[in-house]
This record gives C-alpha cells, structure tokens and sequence, in this order.
C-alpha cells in the first residue's frame, strides 16, 4: 500500500537509549530525568494544545461555552499509612487539589484500584472508607471506577489511579502561560512536612512532635481567593519536586525569571532538622496541602490576607516574585546572608515513592 508522501513514520525513540535506565529509576517524578521523558517522549506523542499548556488539568470548552478542567494522576505511596493520612485520602486531595490549580470547582472524580493478592480485606476497607470521608469534606463525588488483583509482589499492596473533572466558572486563565513580570508569589504555610512525614516513618525518627503531613483538599481555599476578586495568574500545587520543581516548571513555559528569598520560606524546625538529618534539601521536599500562587502585585496584600483568613492558608508568607528582567525559565534564591544562586530542576528524585 503506497504511503502518502507527507506522512512520516519513524521507529526510532525521542530518548536516547542510553538515557533509559536512569529515566526509568526517576520513578518519583519531579526531576530533570522524569521531566525530560515528559518533554520529550509524551509531549511528542500525543500533544496537543490542551496537553502542551503543561499544566495541572487540562482545560477545555464544550460547545455551549462551558469551560471543564480534567486530570487524572496514580497514587504509589509507601507505607500505605502515614501520619496524617493515608493512600486514600491523598488520592481524592490530589486529584481535587490538581483541578483547583486551574481555578476549576472540583466535582466528580474516579477510582481505580490495583491490589496485590494478599493485601488485607480491613486494609483495603481502612482506605476505601477513608477516601470516601475525603470525598466528602472535599464536596465531590466518587461516581466511577474499576478494581483489579494482580499476582503477589507486583503492586505493594494497593496502588490507587484517579481521574477528576471540574467546572471553571469564572473569567480568570489562571495557567503557567498567564505569569506576567512583577507577579508576587505567595504560598499557603510551611513547606516540606508530607515528605518528611513519609521519611521519618520509614527510617524510625522521632521528633519531640511527630512530623504529620499536610495533606488536604484546597479547592475551598482557591475558590476563597477567586471569590475575594483576587487577579490570579497561575496557581500550582507543591508535589512532586516540591517549590523548586514547580517554579522551574513555570518560570520554563512562561519563559520569566523567577527570584524567592530563603529568609521568607515558611518551614517548621522539625522539618528543617529532618532534612538535615537526612541530607534532603527542604525547597524540593513534596507537599500535599500547599500551593503557590502568583498574583498580580496590586491585589498581593488583599490576596495574602484572604489566605491567612482561610484554615489552609493560617501561615501563609510572601516568598518572591517574577523578574521584570534576567534570564528566561531561571529561578534565583537569595539566601539568608544575602548570597544568590540558582535553584535548577534536581538531576534526580530525593523522594521516591511519597505520593
């Protein structure tokens, strides 16, 4: 059969082989290596203008104008409970809190179940009952999903796939792209306790004060926000990476500097010794329950005072802002002495397995 002549087909893979073994390691996402299998094999495949925005849900208009985000993200957390919460809760936090980063109103989400044979019938109910209880302080639904058994040592126990879709109801374009220059960033309290949390289980710490993530729905919070007038440009939730990864990925598609002052990055001393102990460095440590938020800088104070009004947002803090020079997708910190340096996308994950 004759092949039109402005087809091209290829076999040959945007990464090079070499590459493979560590893009397969970086199974925790957040570093250069996951990014650059996102950038280069996934973006390449299957882009389109919804996916190429990069952003946390897909946003799209229906025909009768009605504006919906949509997202779907896969839980592989280890262990299966944490202090603070659990692989259920934080699937249904995340997948809403990824809806909300759009400006969307969560509404229904899905549930896909993997369980490994073997896996307790009351562990599997712990987490079932625990995600509906998250379902419903977050105000959405559960309305579809699917269960699968796979043989013993395949899947850890239980991993958890979800997908959501919101309605966006507002006139805001709150994506990477939307960053203008002297845009503020504010954030919604300390940073680094979901990943610490996670840690300190594993390796047997204990603090004075257990170390509790932070995990929680933050759609009330941003619909605080959006609700108060507030002109926001883009919004991102701190997962995976952390503040660092997040602000390289949206200093790169806005192709903006981006300058924060350590001084003014809000974290615990349980947190901060935590990550001293176990070498992490706490700005590519993940969150579940925060944000950053760039604003315009005329509504930075009403905007940080909206927050600090809301239960999420109690320690919120000023960290930064967008250059109105310097070079573009660079994200600078100006440390507590005053020195500068770069804050690049880390080579690697520090954190595998914490979402």
């Amino acid at each position: 059969m004759d092949t039109p002549s402005d087809f091209t087909f290829t076999l040959s893979c945007p990464i090079p082989i070499s590459d493979y073994p560590n893009v397969l390691l970086a199974h925790g996402g957040g570093g250069k290596l996951s990014h650059m299998l996102v950038e280069k094999m996934m973006l390449r495949a299957f882009g389109n203008p919804a996916l190429d925005a990069r952003h946390d849900s897909a946003v799209f208009t229906l025909d009768g104008g009605a504006r919906l985000a949509f997202t779907t993200d896969s839980y592989v957390i280890h262990p299966l409970f944490f202090p603070g919460g659990d692989i259920g809760s934080l699937a249904v936090h995340g997948t809403v809190n990824d809806l909300s980063m759009c400006g969307a109103r969560p509404l229904y989400l899905s549930a896909g179940f993997i369980i490994e044979e073997g896996l307790p019938m009351d562990t599997l109910w712990r987490i079932v009952q625990s995600m509906a209880q998250a379902a419903q302080r977050a105000g959405v639904q559960i309305v579809t999903g699917d269960t699968k058994v796979v043989d013993r040592g395949k899947a850890d126990g239980l991993f958890i796939n979800t997908a959501g879709v919101g309605v966006i109801e507002h006139a805001l374009r709150i994506a990477p792209q939307s960053v203008q220059p002297g845009d503020v960033l504010l954030v919604n309290g300390d940073l680094g306790r979901h990943g610490m949390a996670i840690m300190a289980v594993r390796e047997g710490l204990e603090f004075e004060s257990a170390i509790e993530s932070d995990s929680a729905p933050l759609n009330s919070l941003v619909q605080e926000l959006i609700g108060a007038g507030i002109e926001i440009h883009c919004l991102r939730d701190l997962t995976r990476g952390g503040l660092a990864s997040a602000l390289n990925e949206i200093a790169g598609a806005a192709q903006v500097s981006i300058s924060i002052e350590e001084s003014r990055i809000p974290l615990r001393d349980d947190v901060r010794a935590a990550c001293e102990i176990l070498g992490f460095d706490p700005l590519y440590v993940a969150n579940e329950g925060r944000l950053v938020a760039f604003v315009a800088p005329q509504d930075a104070e009403r905007a940080l005072d909206t927050l600090r009004a809301h239960p999420l947002g109690q320690g919120a803090a000023r960290i930064g802002m967008v250059g109105e020079g310097g070079r573009a997708g660079i994200v600078t910190l100006r440390s507590r002495i005053g020195a500068s340096r770069i804050v690049d996308m880390m080579s690697g994950e520090q954190l595998p397995r914490i979402c």
